[in-house]
Parts: structure tokens; sequence; C-alpha cells
């Protein structure tokens, strides 16, 4: 792991990503990021809740009678999977042109600075908005997405034009389509790209898909979106993304057999699994502490690197995509695509945004230095 690590900050000097383009969406939230107050000393002191099962104590404590929670924010951000992926991409010097809710008839400011630097932009609606609980172990996204019910392909058709369309979804090297949870019209979405876009031809761009959390949609929906999904094989190599919670939802609507509970077993054996099961170019499982994946029949698996101090979660997940795949579309490999997945939302979670491309490489040395170490 040490030497993979010491050869991708040497080799990082080398790359060239500026070349790289992407299409991604179709998401847009504007991102509340709060602390839940524990006790509060005063006026201007308090402390948090820093573990998620106390929130979810206090919550318990309460049923049947009632209680008040205070929240205090802490920043306003960019959010969505989409645009926060975008942002990662388009820092790390990838040509990016993004549809999505940013706001409209005007773009809101939260997302001028990533329109700015994007080749192209679509904004087709309002963006959502998620008030985002963040703890030590994890966080709770309470999402306002009612604006998103405009993000449909009429209104895409009608905004960019198939010609545009075309170049957007065929002209590029990677493009990614995300947060289908809580877009509600996105199987129609798919299904028109899929009849306006030819079958395979010889360049076959990287097609990446996030789920999102597709715990609260049904089995027949989620199998529904899944076998749309495949009938992108014909033009893409297919990449379907998962969190580890994520990919045992998965494995249990895909009725896998594993040799113990989905959330149970170990991550090779789910992702595995979930390969075979679903014929994709690659699935990728991404648990906090260590990512895996397979594609074309081989796997692989990285651990780290670990911090118990994260100072920003939201958004971690959609950073690790950004960087599998950046590693992709450079032809790194399977193994090193994983460490720069890791190694981008690593510096994330630490310093509250994403990495240029060389403070990824000043990263990558620094995780080289202090492998297995908490930090």
């Amino acid at each position: 792991m040490q030497r993979e690590l010491n050869e991708l900050a040497r080799e990082a000097k080398n790359l060239e990503t500026a070349g790289l383009s992407a299409t991604v969406g179709f998401d847009g939230f504007v991102d509340e990021i709060v602390e839940v107050v524990n006790k509060r000393k005063s006026f201007d002191s308090y402390s948090r809740m820093v573990l998620m099962s106390e929130f979810a104590e206090k919550i318990f404590e309460a049923a049947g009678l009632s209680t008040n929670i205070e929240i205090v924010p802490k920043t306003v951000k960019l959010g969505g999977n989409g645009p926060i992926m975008a942002n990662a991409l388009v820092r790390a010097g990838v040509g990016v042109s993004y549809l999505g809710s940013l706001g409209h008839p005007n773009i809101h400011p939260v997302f001028l600075d990533l329109a700015k630097q994007c080749t192209a932009v679509f904004s087709l609606g309002e963006p959502g908005h998620t008030d985002a609980l963040e703890f030590n172990d994890g966080k709770i996204m309470l999402g306002k997405m009612e604006s998103l019910v405009d993000l449909n392909w009429t209104n895409m058709l009608r905004a960019v034009g198939e010609e545009q369309l075309k170049k957007l979804f065929l002209g590029v090297d990677l493009v990614a389509t995300v947060n289908w949870t809580m877009l509600p019209h996105m199987n129609e979405i798919w299904q028109g790209l899929q009849d306006l876009l030819p079958g395979r031809g010889q360049f076959r761009p990287f097609l990446f898909v996030d789920l999102a959390d597709p715990g609260k949609r049904s089995k027949d929906h989620i199998l529904e979106a899944l076998k749309i999904i495949g009938k992108f094989n014909s033009g893409y190599r297919v990449i379907l993304g998962l969190n580890r919670k994520e990919a045992s939802e998965i494995a249990a609507v895909l009725s896998l057999k594993l040799s113990a509970a989905a959330d149970k077993v170990e991550l090779e054996e789910i992702v595995t699994a979930l390969s075979s099961a679903l014929d994709f170019w690659s699935v990728v499982v991404h648990p906090p502490n260590k990512a895996g994946a397979v594609a074309q029949g081989r796997y692989e698996e990285i651990r780290g690197p670990f911090t118990s101090r994260p100072r920003l979660t939201t958004g971690a997940g959609d950073n690790f995509n950004a960087g599998f795949c950046l590693g992709i579309m450079l032809e790194l490999g399977l193994k090193k695509s994983l460490i720069l997945g890791k190694a981008l939302s690593g510096f994330y979670v630490r310093e509250m945004r994403s990495p240029s491309w060389k403070e990824l490489g000043d990263f990558l040395r620094l995780w080289a230095r202090r492998v297995g170490q908490d930090f």
C-alpha cells in the first residue's frame, strides 16, 4: 500500500488532467451544515452531540412526549451529489459540463463559483435544500426537494436541445448521473437519453451512476432502475458506486446468496456478488475506512486514510466518486483509482473542501508517511 501511494504521488506530477472531460448531473441542493446542541453553557458556548447515537437517544426518550432540539448553523455551501462531484472534478483540472437544478432563472449564489469554472452549465430549475446534521460517526441529511420535480426529460430536451445533448453525453470521457433516489424523473431521463443516443461505437465513455441512499424506494423501483441502467452497457462502460449501507440494500433487493447478513459479510464478498449479479463494467463500494471494487472480473481493496476527527463528512462520498472516476479516466488501474478516490475524500473531510491536483499529490505523500495511523 505504501509503495502504491508513493508511486502515485510521483506519477501525479506528470499526469495531465486538463485534457479530460466530463458531463455531470442532475441534482442541486443548498447544504446548510449544522451541529446539534447537547448542552448549552451560555449564549455563545455549548457542547455538541458528537455521536449519532446521542441524537437517537434524545429522540427515543421523547417518544410519546415532546422535546426541543437546537441546531446551530455552521456554514452554507453548494450541495447535492452532482454539484459536489462536479466541483471536485473541476478542482482537479477536469473540464466539466453540468446539467441540473442550480437555480432558475438565476443561478443560486452558492453555485456561482462552480458555474464559472465549468465548461458549460444548464440550470433547469430551483435547487433543493438540506439541513446536514454532522456527527463524528456520520451525518443525517434532512432534505426538502419539492423543486426537483421540474427536472424531467421534457424540460431538459427543451432547455438543451437534441444536438447539444448528444455532444454532452457522447463527446466526453465520463458521464455521471447521480442521486437517483431524490430525482423522481431520473428513469425517464435515462430512457430519453437511451432513445436519443446511438448504441455501441468505437469510443465508449465511462458512465458513473450513484443511486444515493435508495433504501426509501421500493424494491420494484430499484429493480426497474437497475434494469434501465443495464441498457447503457451498449454505449458506455458502466460503473455503479455505492457506500456500504447502499451495497447491503441492493444485495437484499437482488436476493443475493451471501455467507451471512448483507451488512455483516466482508467487503470483497458483497462487492464480487453485486458485480456478478449486475454485469456492469465495474462496481465500487466505499465504507468510511476502506474501499473495494471489481472491474472486468478483478477485485481490489484498499484501506484508509482514517481520521477520528473529520471536520466535514457531507460530500465525502461524492469526492471519493470523483477521485475514483478520475483514476479510471487516467487509466491508473483499479487499485490506484481506489487510492485516488480515498485520497480525495480524505483531504475533503479534513480540510472541508476539495483539493487541487497539486494538493492531492501532497496528500498522497502525507498518507504514505502515515499509513495505518489516525491522522
